[in-house]
């Protein structure tokens, strides 16, 4: 008995030594990076589908005050419809094409959704009807949930995609990790750098 108890208790501590080795060498840093990206990514589509929810309710209100503003009702409908119909899965944050895809429409809904906007701004009364205003602060306030949300993606992102560039996180990728890919990032609208032109 006396010759067992310290024989399991060398064999505990040396297991409680090796777990905190290994968990301090970072051997976790890849799934748990790529776990926060995707999470991060999770969000970041909860709030591109929070917009896209709101829409039908923006368009049928301004079309109760702007009948002839179709072609911009159009747009947006259409627009929400090409954006709903790309298909997101785990795969799409690390395949560039995909995530051009999925960016592309969301750009196109953005850029539809201004549009009509600033359409709403020849309507007086549309601009005073409590429903639109609701639905416009609901918009508004998605918009800036969607800028947090990709804010977050980016950052989440350039952590786990580091660890797959730099060592030791690049052995232990390879080796235990093989399958983890570098993960798509947000990149400017074309011509977001070029500030809008306001006319009176």
């Amino acid at each position: 008995m006396p010759e067992f108890f310290p024989r399991r208790l060398i064999a505990s501590l040396f297991g409680l030594a090796l777990a905190l080795t290994l968990s301090a060498c970072g051997i976790n840093n890849v799934p748990t990076f790529e776990e926060h990206a995707k999470s991060a990514w999770s969000e970041v589509q909860n709030q591109y589908q929070r917009r896209s929810d709101l829409i039908p309710n923006l368009v049928e209100t301004v079309k109760g005050f702007a009948q002839q503003e179709r072609e911009v009702l159009t747009q947006v409908t259409e627009a929400r419809a090409k954006a709903s119909q790309i298909r997101v899965d785990a795969s799409t944050v690390t395949d560039p094409e995909k995530f051009k895809q999925f960016q592309d429409a969301q750009n196109q809904l953005s850029g539809a959704l201004s549009r009509l906007l600033v359409t709403v701004e020849r309507y007086p009364d549309l601009k005073s009807n409590a429903n639109f205003l609701a639905l416009q602060s609901q918009l508004e306030g998605t918009e800036n949930r969607i800028a947090v949300a990709r804010r977050d993606y980016i950052e989440a992102v350039r952590v786990y995609n580091t660890e797959l560039r730099t060592i030791p996180g690049r052995w232990i990728a390879a080796i235990l990790y093989p399958s983890a890919k570098p993960m798509e990032t947000f990149a400017a609208t074309p011509g977001a750098a070029q500030p809008p032109q306001v006319k009176f």
